[in-house]
């Protein structure tokens, strides 16, 4: 239990105490300022602690608000300042100090307010609370406190919690088909004490049973599995407006949130090959196509916004901006340019009518045109945007896109450290020709073979690596340097895509899916610990996994040295090698960062 100090005696005719003890808190009282600084030592440092002014005046969601979130160190309203772990050395020091005696009345008779600026100062992370339409005020005379409660009955804070608990930014479809009925079902989940991560939990099942249906290639399982992925994806807004309504954010939960969406979609991409199988129709080089092309969609989309980090701010980003700037003010434009990029709604509801009324086939070619067209769309938005900058990126985020760039051992080895020495250029288009380069010319050679599965593919994959070290010879501080991962990407992964396809061996393309999605699991997982703030995995596990260029080398060589079931053989064990490693690590270091109390987070940005 939470720990409320009224910084004054109660006030008559207040519901106060009643709506901290709602909220988890036990609530004592201070009469003075030296009370306030007493009853902080008998607060246990690792228990969370809040400061109310007992003529505090406002609705229980902005109380919640202001006193429950986990994912600040320190937050207030007027009257109201809450702090954990991370901020209570700061707090007792501010209490500490506070003098007494005369002349101190403007210091401590609003004592909550005092500290609240003093955290300010001291630069704890203090998050200042927007209540918007709600109502959360000091009210210090009676005609204050009279026209406060009035404010509070013209608004119901209740509908306002609801409103909110749906995401500010998201796709067509999730908005009007999904949120208006979804927020009620998060309601629901929290009168009964359902968490985020268990409804997270059920989407992925209901997915994963959906996939399942699709796996069975009859026309009856095809129509349940689109009901079931519908489903799957009411479940998955559900989770996220849960969290927002009960204010239930954790580390643990984001990680399972954004990890669950992929399992599932991929899953079912799976589950339509299988299904499209048993009718005789092989689409494994569909499906394999479609978790690629989607896989590169994300990575274009976290390398963009991980580097989008300068010296100095952004700076101009040129006629670009200007003209969506213009766009975001016609409102149906908006609508359009969200669906344009096949956000996971439209995505998943096109999926699953498709898959009820068509065939696998069909679903994929749908999906493979339209996650293409969504790919120009976006990357060339974002190379204007780029193109147009002359600001230089940070370290942090050059350091950022090195650790999203996936180097092995070997590109260690020559780069001296894989991260670059020396002073990147913000206009140099070395890294990014270099990275494209090296892709390029290995897919060239494997399309233009006859038969790639040779010593000479071996040769041309280790000339691929050298490129790849010459993209990373230098820190990626270029304006589009944020192209490098993606390169890296689309090079690996078709690379297994076209040696599987080539191999003409029965089970190849399965095993080879197996190997992209474990290795995309990784690609993943780092982009998640970055955007945690945890940082990259550790160097001993991207050094085990080999790095990108590292895996392409070991599978050219499985190619060249086996034959295609050999081959086959080797890919399935290759790929079930590298998820036990990346799941092992991963599964352990968000368990801990949970356990440990890492900062909760939660994802507000663009739909995925």
């Amino acid at each position: 239990m939470s720990t409320a100090i009224l910084t004054g005696p109660p006030v008559a005719g207040s519901s106060l105490e009643a709506d901290l003890r709602t909220l988890g808190f036990d609530v004592r009282t201070a009469s003075d300022p030296g009370g306030v600084t007493e009853l902080l030592a008998e607060v246990p440092a690792q228990q969370r602690v809040a400061l109310v002014d007992p003529r505090f005046v406002g609705h229980l969601h902005a109380l919640r608000l202001a006193l429950t979130d986990p994912r600040f160190p320190a937050a207030a309203v007027p009257g109201v300042l809450t702090v954990q772990a991370g901020a209570r050395a700061a707090l007792d020091r501010a209490a500490g100090r506070i003098p007494v005696g005369a002349g101190t009345a403007h210091l401590t008779d609003v004592l909550t307010d005092t500290l609240t600026d003093a955290l300010d100062r001291a630069d704890v992370g203090l998050h200042r609370v927007e209540l918007g339409s709600l109502v959360g005020t000091l009210a210090l005379t009676p005609d204050q406190r009279s026209e406060a409660r009035e404010a509070v009955a013209a608004v119901d804070d209740e509908a306002v919690r609801l409103r909110t608990a749906v995401k500010s930014r998201d796709g067509f479809f999730t908005t009007f088909f999904i949120s208006p009925y979804s927020r009620y079902l998060a309601r629901w989940c929290a009168r009964r004490g359902l968490t985020p991560n268990q409804v997270t939990t059920a989407s992925l099942l209901t997915a994963l049973i959906a996939a399942g249906c699709a796996a069975t290639g009859s026309r009856g399982g095809f129509v349940a599995a689109g009901v079931l992925l519908l489903l799957s994806f009411v479940l998955d807004c559900t989770d996220g407006q849960l969290a927002r309504y009960s204010l239930q954010y954790s580390t643990l939960g984001a990680w399972l949130d954004a990890t669950f969406d992929r399992a599932k979609e991929y899953a079912y991409y799976a589950g339509l090959a299988l299904g499209a199988a048993r009718g005789g129709d092989d689409v494994w080089v569909l499906a394999l196509g479609a978790m690629i092309l989607q896989t590169c969609r994300h990575v274009v989309d976290f390398a963009f916004n991980e580097g989008s980090e300068f010296e100095g701010g952004a700076g101009s980003a040129g006629p670009a901006v200007a003209l969506s700037d213009r766009l975001d003010q016609v409102g149906w434009t908006v609508w359009v340019r969200r669906m344009i990029v096949l956000p996971i709604g439209e995505r998943w509801a096109m999926i699953a009518v498709l898959t009820a009324l068509t065939t696998p086939r069909i679903v994929f070619y749908a999906l493979l045109v339209g996650c293409a067209l969504a790919a120009c769309y976006t990357t060339a938005g974002r190379v204007l945007r780029s193109r147009a900058r002359r600001a230089r990126r940070t370290d942090r985020a050059a350091r950022a896109l090195a650790d999203l760039a996936d180097y092995g051992p070997l590109v260690e080895l020559l780069t001296g450290g894989g991260r670059g020495r020396g002073r990147g250029r913000s206009g140099s288009l070395l890294a990014p020709v270099m990275a494209f380069l090296s892709s390029a010319m290995l897919l060239v050679w494997l399309i233009s073979q006859p038969d790639p599965a040779s010593w000479l593919t071996v040769g041309v994959a280790f000339c691929s690596a050298l490129l790849a070290a010459a993209a990373l010879s230098r820190p990626l501080k270029g304006a589009l340097d944020w192209l490098v991962p993606p390169f890296f990407r689309a090079g690996e992964y078709l690379t297994v895509l076209l040696l599987a396809a080539r191999a003409d061996a029965h089970g190849a393309l399965p095993a080879a899916f197996g190997l992209v999605a474990a290795v995309a699991y990784h690609h993943y997982d780092t982009v998640y610990r970055i955007r945690g703030g945890t940082g990259a995995p550790p160097r001993w596990l991207v050094r085990a996994t080999g790095g990108h260029e590292g895996r392409i080398l070991v599978i050219t060589f499985l190619a060249a040295l086996l034959p295609a079931t050999g081959f086959t053989i080797a890919l399935t064990a290759l790929a079930v090698v590298l998820a036990l490693l990346v799941l092992a690590e991963s599964i352990r270091f968000w368990v801990a960062a949970h356990k440990h109390g890492a900062p909760a987070v939660h994802d507000e940005g663009e739909p995925a």
